[in-house]
């Protein structure tokens, strides 16, 4: 048996909608001529009847073709962006892109990520964890302006000096203001597009550091 995609299944569900008004009008327009003809066949002629009721129930009914033809329209608008947003997605697998994410991958000695603070801090520190959640490596006396973006090289060494087997980590960034009270932030990192896949109708971009992002929230795409 075919599964659908989400997309696919969105189109079809709007398809069988639209199918299904459409065959509902054609029954109530087959019924408003049954009716018609039956009453002009059983009419008085001498008192004939009244054509107001029929002409307002049938422009009632156009109203109504006309409602179904332009839901089925933008129906298939919906799809078609649908799909196409979809093809763009698709496009990005295997491409290195930045978004938020706080997970980082060690490679050639080094990693890089960023952060942007949403407030005034004293002091900034990013800490990288292994998968256990122990900390490798603290980084202090990182810049602590807001509103902008900052990038941080790791480079790939413990507090030792020795260097860290390459693979994927988490990294912490640890702000604080002048009432050693934390400040929002929002850590950023690279990965590689794996997999793109699809919650709820929506897609999800699968990087090789684990993380899953929205295509919506990419920074850059290389």
């Amino acid at each position: 048996m075919e599964t659908l995609s989400p997309i696919n299944a969105a189109s079809a569900s709007a398809s069988s909608k639209a199918t299904t008004s459409r065959e509902k009008l054609n029954t109530d327009y087959q019924s408003f001529l049954t009716l018609l003809i039956a009453q002009v066949s059983n009419q008085d002629p001498l008192e004939p009847m009244d054509s107001t009721a029929f002409v307002s129930q049938l422009a009632q009914l156009t109203q109504v073709e006309q409602s179904i033809t332009t839901n089925e329209t933008l129906e298939r608008i919906e799809i078609q962006l649908g799909d196409s947003g979809t093809r763009s997605d698709i496009m990005l697998l295997g491409r290195e892109v930045l978004a938020p994410s706080d997970l980082i991958t060690l490679r050639d000695g080094e990693a890089r990520f960023s952060y942007q603070l949403s407030g005034e801090a004293t002091q900034v520190s990013a800490r990288i964890l292994g998968e256990d959640g122990t900390e490798l490596r603290r980084i202090d006396g990182l810049p602590a302006g807001n509103g902008v973006r900052h990038e941080v090289v790791w480079d790939g060494r413990d507090p030792d000096g020795l260097p860290v087997p390459a693979g994927t980590f988490q990294v912490e960034i640890v702000a604080l203001d002048a009432e050693d009270e934390s400040v929002f932030h929002t850590t950023y990192a690279s990965g590689q597009v794996e997999r793109v896949a699809f919650r709820d109708g929506w897609p999800i971009l699968e990087l090789d550091t684990g993380a899953e992002i929205s295509p919506d929230s990419l920074i850059s795409v290389q």
